[in-house]
């Protein structure tokens, strides 16, 4: 890459990322090759998974420990700029000698997947490894389509299946019921290696299901130069289609694989297809995989990851019911609980939120529920109890202008003036602008 453009490119990802980017990083972006599909769980979740190969991975050395600490930060935003999905993770990687020499000539490959509701998005991938300053980045559109519309997911090119993998029941990515996906960001295969086709076909109405074939074509330079049918009646499994191709007699080159989905009159109803290079080397290198597993689909933390997306999306029913779900499968987790609330609160539902969060108040999560508690009691008329909630959260967590504003609010409606004047007047303090609470206060000049 010519040296102008390696400073493009940093200066482009560089001001992308600059609000998650410290200044440390500058001029330490690595290069990537990535790949990204939407695939549908056989509970009907969507999940997108995704992989990242850099250019590097630099480990530091302490002692006689090697060790690389990545921070991932992703972001899904929808057309209108409406961040739906936020997550962050870390991975302290910390190698003996031996371990690091095993990997260090080989590419790095970090996996990972989410789930993810219907609609169209702009995804954001970043990477980092805060031992060495160094970052790479994932951006792409994706659609999540709904599963009932017809269609093909992305063609997943894989050089390599790990049937009965030991994390079948599990999330993990490229993980297809017990068969593990291998596949290269890059597609690449030598002659020796087989290739794995994998999608999916969601939508089909009976009579395609009945009479439609699949059709897999390899194509170089627009030249057809294999294809094969199959009957889709012959697929056991329509939602996830593996089609093994052997790569014997074709040259190196760049080659196009397509595949159609034609009707009971050979008509060609829909296809998907990709790009793949098979090299000239007998064998190519591969990378040393870390991935991230995640829990069965039917664990509640993805009802309540589901549900605050359709918070996010403006779809509040679809978000109470999810949020209600998780919360009910297992209410002794505090964030459960609390995305509960957030949605109870709203929705005026004053005693449930009581009857949620409660229990939290013999916990060391108490103080994420006091505002909650607060907001509950005074709109229930309990006044008393609502400012011991609010005071309890400024004794913890210091002054705040709503929490102030609020328990003037509760002692006015009780009759205690002054308490209420000095409520008001510290929020005053802080934030002198609030008109209407001026007014507030002048009114108590009154009640004296």
């Amino acid at each position: 890459m010519p040296r102008e453009s390696v400073k493009d490119a940093y200066a482009e990802k560089l001001l992308a990322y600059k609000d998650v980017v410290e200044v440390d990083y500058t001029a330490n972006y690595i290069d990537n090759d990535y790949f990204a599909a939407v695939l549908h769980e056989k509970s009907g979740i969507a999940f997108v998974h995704y992989l990242i190969e850099p250019a590097k991975l630099t480990f530091i050395q302490a002692g006689d420990r090697f060790r690389a600490n990545l921070e991932v930060n992703g972001k899904a935003t929808d057309l209108a700029g409406n961040t739906i999905y936020q997550f962050d993770r870390t991975i302290p990687i910390d190698f003996s000698r031996e371990q690091v020499e095993s990997v260090r000539p080989k590419l790095f490959s970090f996996q990972d997947l989410f789930p993810l509701i219907e609609g169209r998005y702009k995804l954001n991938i970043l990477l980092k490894n805060t031992m060495s300053k160094e970052f790479t980045s994932l951006e792409r559109d994706i659609t999540v389509p709904p599963v009932s519309a017809l269609g093909f997911s992305r063609l997943v090119l894989a050089n390599k299946v790990i049937p009965n993998s030991a994390y079948r029941g599990q999330n993990k990515p490229f993980l297809i019921g017990d068969t593990q996906l291998v596949p290269s960001p890059r597609n690449d295969f030598s002659t020796q290696d087989r290739l794995y086709a994998y999608f999916q076909l969601h939508g089909l109405n009976q009579d395609l299901r009945d009479s439609g074939v699949l059709e897999f074509t390899i194509s170089k330079e627009d030249q057809k130069i294999t294809s094969t049918t199959k009957p889709l009646a012959d697929v056991p499994d329509k939602a996830n289609i593996m089609e093994e191709i052997s790569l014997a007699g074709l040259t190196s080159a760049y080659y196009r694989i397509r595949v159609s989905l034609l009707d009971r009159s050979q008509k060609e109803v829909l296809f998907e297809q990709a790009d793949f290079v098979i090299s000239h080397l007998p064998v190519l290198p591969r990378p040393w995989v870390l991935s991230l597993p995640l829990p069965p689909s039917a664990d509640p933390v993805f009802a309540n990851i589901l549900g605050n997306q359709f918070l996010n999306g403006k779809d509040r029913d679809r978000a109470k019911r999810l949020l209600a779900e998780a919360y009910r499968r297992n209410p002794a987790v505090s964030q459960y609980a609390l995305d509960y609330c957030r949605i109870l609160i709203e929705d005026k539902e004053y005693q449930r939120l009581k009857e949620v969060a409660g229990p939290f108040l013999q916990t060391e999560q108490q103080y994420d529920f006091l505002v909650y508690l607060g907001q509950a009691s005074q709109a229930l008329g309990e006044l008393a109890e609502a400012i011991s909630r609010y005071k309890e959260y400024l004794a913890h967590f210091g002054a705040n202008i709503s929490v102030l504003n609020s328990v003037g609010d509760c002692y006015y409606q009780l009759g205690n003036w002054e308490e209420a004047r000095i409520a008001w007047q510290r929020s005053l303090e802080i934030s002198p602008t609030q008109e209407d609470l001026k007014k507030k206060l002048e009114s108590l000049k009154e009640k004296k």
